[in-house]
């Protein structure tokens, strides 16, 4: 940080493809481009709806986000 605030070092331009790269990246990364069927019980289906109303979120959107963090291991079950 000291040598790029005493001008030590510059920022460099990125490259018109670097910067192509970054954009395809960053949309591929938000893009949702799977659609899928589920049969759930109707007890779990009224229990999702309940829960994603309190978090003000569409039920998909919640459905989507569990898969998502239990696909990354940000869900642990409550024995450890």
């Amino acid at each position: 940080m000291e040598a790029y605030e005493s001008g030590e070092l510059k920022l460099s331009k990125s490259s018109s493809e670097e910067i192509a790269a970054i954009k395809a990246a960053a949309s591929n990364t938000f893009r949702k481009d799977k659609r899928i069927t589920i049969r759930l019980y109707d007890h779990d289906f009224k229990g999702i709806q309940k829960k994603a109303l309190q978090m003000g979120i569409p039920y998909q959107t919640l459905i989507s986000g569990v898969i998502h963090r239990y696909i990354e291991k940000d869900l642990v079950s409550k024995d450890g």
